[in-house]
């Protein structure tokens, strides 16, 4: 069966979507609402990783279980260096592109749960519908708060 590569896809895109969320956080310390609420659904994708890295055993793939991590030395340094050479863009608009990645990253973890959910049920392997009817929620509430601070600050960002 090739449900093992849906895990290990799945697996991969969680970690980039908690990377994306934790990156976006980082960006933008002085909104508080982004800051902290980033954070917070950054980690329901870190315990996403760590549940398929854990499931994934079960089904011949193996897995990194560590969940993502605060960047590292070297990209706050990039980033650092970025902001210096004037390469950023306005707040408004980084925010918008970094709310628009998120957006699309969730999209296609959603996208991939669906996949993975479909494929459980169709070869009978109850454990992986579970986590999938479980987790794939989380990701829907990712996408749509992304979604939500994207009407919120479109108009602001857009027009002054």
């Amino acid at each position: 069966m090739r449900l093992g590569l849906a895990i290990e896809e799945l697996h991969r895109s969680e970690h980039h979507l908690a990377r994306a969320l934790l990156a976006a956080s980082d960006r933008h310390k002085a909104d508080h609402e982004v800051f902290h609420v980033a954070r917070d659904i950054a980690g329901w994708s870190s315990r996403h990783v760590t549940e398929l890295a854990r499931i994934g055993t079960d089904h011949g793939v193996e897995l990194d279980p560590e969940p993502p991590h605060e960047p590292g030395l070297l990209e706050r340094v990039q980033q650092a260096t970025a902001d210096l050479l004037g390469r950023r863009p306005e707040p408004g608009l980084l925010l918008l592109a970094d709310l628009r990645h998120v957006h699309r990253v969730a999209a296609g973890v959603s996208l991939d749960w669906e996949l993975l959910a479909q494929a459980a049920q169709g070869a009978r392997k109850r454990d992986l519908l579970e986590l999938a009817e479980r987790c794939h929620p989380d990701t829907l509430r990712q996408m749509r708060w992304a979604n939500a601070k994207l009407k919120e600050s479109a108009t602001q960002a857009l027009t002054s």
